[in-house]
Formats: structure tokens, C-alpha cells, sequence
């Protein structure tokens, strides 16, 4: 299984055995370096952001707002607690979809492969 990098249609350059129709579609699926660095460039923001989203839930919930959330309550638990036991889970759990989703979308904006062939 390769990395995503791998997925990236590379740029070849074109041989005397390749045709004209061949070097047609080499030019419509080629990637240049400058898109490869803006796909890691938005992929690293993507996680980063996602994660920062993961740490304030799990921690911030969890344990540095817990007193003012212990006020309310979630099936007899305080809600400190619940974000501390389930909550940061669950939340993680959603920002994994949410990670496919917005990736699915720089794929097709950038044009990387996601089939294994």
C-alpha cells in the first residue's frame, strides 16, 4: 500500500514510443510540483486544524472547563465528566469523517489518484 505521495500522477517526460494521444492525456492528468506542495500544504492544515479541534474538545472539556460544564448533566453524569469519558471519543470518531470528506474534495481538486491499480 503506497503513501498518498505516491498516488500523485507524476510528471514523465514523453518518449519517442508514446503517440499523440498518449502525450495528450500525459499533458490533462500531469501535476506540477507547485499543486503537489499546495495538496500537503492544505492536507498538513487539515489535521492540524482537525487536531486542535480534538485537543480543545478532549482537553479543554475534559479537564480545564470541567467545573463550569459539571453545572449540567448527562444521564445522572456531570457533563465534565462525560466529555472526559465519551465526549473527547466521540468527537474524535466525527473529525475522522470529517477528515475523509474535506480530503475526498482536495483529491478530486487536485487530481490525485485513489484507485490502487
Amino acid at each position: 500500500m503506497g503513501s498518498r505521495m505516491d498516488r500523485i500522477k507524476p510528471e514523465r517526460a514523453a518518449g519517442a514510443h508514446e503517440s499523440k494521444t498518449d502525450l495528450a492525456h500525459q499533458q490533462r492528468t500531469m501535476i506540477s510540483e507547485e499543486s503537489v506542495k499546495a495538496y500537503w500544504s492544505q492536507n498538513v492544515a487539515t489535521m492540524i486544524g482537525l487536531l486542535i479541534v480534538w485537543f480543545l474538545v478532549s482537553f479543554g472539556a475534559g479537564i480545564l472547563f470541567r467545573p463550569q460544564l459539571d453545572q449540567f448533566s448527562i444521564g445522572g453524569a456531570p457533563l465534565g465528566f462525560w466529555f472526559a469519558q465519551q465526549g473527547s471519543i466521540i468527537v474524535f470518531v466525527f473529525l475522522i469523517f470529517i477528515y475523509g470528506v474535506i480530503m475526498h474534495g482536495l483529491e478530486k481538486k487536485y487530481d490525485v489518484e485513489d484507485d490502487e491499480d
